[in-house]
């Protein structure tokens, strides 16, 4: 692919990654109540579900995805399911000081990054996002090495997204230094999950 290309998609997926919604808002939620760990696992499994798409996207199979209904509402409502369960937990959690705090487990980071992936496979706007993206910066010819370059761009784009998010939420998070402002962030976290899941079925019921 030419630079131009490449640096035009760049910006324009910059503006798509950044921009606010619940991946975002989950990722600073999670490094608020659980570690940097924890919002970088989310939001890997991001990046994981965007490649898929862009493969989808790239390779002629978004039609067929599409077609997916009934699958993407399983990863879909499971994935908000799983966020509003995580929102419910923050809210009945026992405040604890974050120096204190066990890490999360290797499964429990892994059910994260799944739940992660889960969520951007089942929504039916991102095929349509990458059909009406990619045609301005690809032709008819699109081929590996197209689709290596794009994914390398997405893969930097998001390790920016993500990091700042990440890096912002943890220095909040060295803030916390009594049970009472935990248990207020950490509701104030549980409703943002929560929100974000309910979030996530009131815009698939919608569509």
């Amino acid at each position: 692919m030419e630079p131009q290309a490449l640096l035009g998609f760049a910006l324009a997926f910059f503006v798509f990654a950044a921009s606010p919604g619940p991946d975002n808002m989950t990722i600073i939620a999670r490094t608020v109540s659980h570690g940097a760990a924890s919002g970088v696992a989310y939001g890997t499994g991001t990046v994981i579900g965007i490649l898929i798409y862009l493969a989808l996207a790239a390779f002629g199979l978004s039609i067929l995805a599409e077609e997916m209904g009934f699958l993407m509402s399983v990863l879909r409502y499971g994935g908000a399911a799983y966020l509003i369960y995580m929102g419910i937990r923050l809210w009945i959690a026992v405040p604890v000081i974050p120096e204190t705090t066990s890490r999360e487990r290797s499964g429990d980071l892994v059910t994260v990054c799944l739940t992660a992936v889960a969520l951007n496979l089942g929504n039916p706007k991102m095929p349509l996002f990458y059909l009406a993206l990619l045609p301005n910066f690809v032709g008819t010819d699109f081929g590996h090495e197209a689709y290596l370059a794009l994914a390398a761009v997405i893969v930097a784009v998001e390790a920016i997204v993500i990091g700042t998010h990440v890096w912002l939420a943890g220095r909040a998070r060295r803030l916390l230094r009594t049970p009472r402002v935990i248990k207020t962030v950490n509701r104030g976290a549980g409703t943002v999950l929560a929100a974000a899941g309910l979030a996530v079925i009131a815009t698939h019921r919608g569509n």
